[in-house]
C-alpha cells in the first residue's frame, strides 16, 4: 500500500459527478485502489516532514514524439511516462510524496484509460509514491503530462562536483537505443534490448543509498550518457575525462552505441577520491552493477574528453532538434 509523507493513510477520495469525464475517472480510481489518496478536490493537500526539502519536477509524453502505439502495450507506455517523471526525484536522491497525472485523450484511447492508468501505478507503487490528482481533458493526440513531488534532507544536484571527483554510473547501457533502432528499422528487437527500453525503473533507493554513501553530485541519464555527462560537466564548470572502455554496455552494444542510448533512467554520480563508494556492496543490495567511467578535470575547453577509443562523447539526444 502507498501512504503519502507524514499521513496516517490513504485519504478517501471525494464523491464524483456524472458524465464520460468522471466515469473514466472513476475507472482509473478503481484501478489505482489504495495506491491513489484523496482525489476530487481541486489540488492535493501533502505534509512536509520537517526539516526537508520539497522536490518538483514535471515530464511530458507525447504520442509520435516519445513512443508510437504499435511498439508498446498501453500498460508499457503509462509506466514509462510515469518512470521519466519519477527518474527527476531520482536524480535529487529525493523520497516521493505524490504524483499528478494529466492526461489528453483522443477518442480513440478512451478504452486504453484503465491499462494506461495500471502502468502509471506500477512505477508509482515501485517508487512508493502515491497518485493525488492530475486532469483528463480531449486531445487530438495522446499525452502523459506527471507532476511529481518529492522530499530529501539534502537534495542531490546536478552542481557540487569538484577537479579529482571520480564519476560513476549505475547498470548497464545501451539497450533502449538498441531496441529503438530495431524498432525503426522495422526488425524485432533483442529481448533484453527491448525489456530496458519497454520497462524501464526509476532508480529511487539506489539514489538515496549513493547519496548517503557521499555522492557530490548527480543526473539521471535520460538523453544518453555522452549528453548527459556533458550537462553533468557544464553544470559544474568541469571537464569530465571518460574512459570509454570502461563504460558498462548490454550485450551487442558498443561503448559508442550505448553514449547515444537515451531513456536509460541510470545514474550518473560524482564522488570525491576520498570517498570512494562500495561497488561491491552496491551490487549485493541492488543486484545492479556500479561502475567507475571518469574523472572530473579542471575546465579544458571541452565538457567531455574521451580517452582509451575515438568516439564522439557529445551524441545523445536535444528535443528540439
Amino acid at each position: 500500500m502507498i501512504i503519502p509523507a507524514g499521513s496516517a493513510g490513504p485519504e478517501p477520495h471525494l464523491p464524483l459527478g456524472a458524465g464520460a469525464e468522471f466515469d473514466a475517472i472513476r475507472a482509473m480510481l478503481r484501478e489505482w485502489g489504495p495506491r491513489a489518496s484523496g482525489i476530487g478536490d481541486d489540488a492535493a493537500v501533502l505534509d512536509i516532514p520537517a526539516g526537508r526539502h520539497l522536490v518538483a519536477s514535471t515530464d511530458a509524453t507525447f504520442e509520435g514524439v516519445h513512443f508510437r502505439r504499435e511498439w508498446l502495450s498501453s500498460e508499457e507506455i503509462g509506466a514509462r511516462a510515469a518512470t521519466a517523471a519519477l527518474s527527476d526525484l531520482a536524480a535529487m536522491a529525493a523520497q516521493p510524496l505524490g504524483l499528478l497525472l494529466a492526461l489528453g485523450v483522443p477518442e480513440s484511447w478512451q478504452s486504453e484509460l484503465v491499462e494506461l492508468a495500471r502502468g502509471v501505478g506500477a512505477s508509482a507503487a515501485r517508487a512508493g509514491c502515491a497518485v493525488v490528482g492530475g486532469n483528463v481533458t480531449r486531445a487530438e493526440s495522446m499525452s502523459l503530462t506527471l507532476t511529481v513531488l518529492g522530499t530529501a534532507e539534502r537534495p542531490l544536484r546536478r552542481r557540487g562536483s569538484k577537479p579529482g571527483d571520480l564519476v560513476y554510473v549505475t547498470g548497464r547501457l545501451g539497450g533502449p537505443g538498441e531496441a529503438l533502432h530495431s524498432l525503426q528499422s522495422g526488425r524485432v528487437p533483442a529481448p533484453a534490448h527491448m525489456l530496458r527500453f519497454a520497462s524501464p525503473r526509476a532508480r529511487i533507493v539506489e539514489a538515496r543509498w549513493l547519496a548517503d554513501a557521499g555522492a557530490t553530485a548527480a543526473i539521471d541519464i535520460s538523453d544518453g550518457l555522452g549528453a548527459d555527462l556533458a550537462h553533468l560537466a557544464r553544470a559544474n564548470g568541469v571537464t569530465i575525462e571518460l574512459d570509454v572502455a570502461r563504460i558498462p554496455c548490454m550485450e551487442e552494444v558498443t561503448p559508442d552505441e550505448a553514449l547515444a542510448s537515451g531513456e536509460e533512467y541510470e545514474l550518473l554520480v560524482t564522488f570525491p577520491p576520498t570517498a570512494e563508494p562500495d561497488a561491491s556492496q552496491f551490487v549485493a543490495r541492488f543486484e545492479l552493477p556500479l561502475t567507475r567511467i571518469g574523472v572530473v578535470r579542471e575546465e579544458s575547453g571541452e565538457p567531455v574528453r574521451a580517452i582509451g577509443a575515438r568516439v564522439d562523447p557529445a551524441r545523445g539526444h536535444d528535443h528540439l532538434s
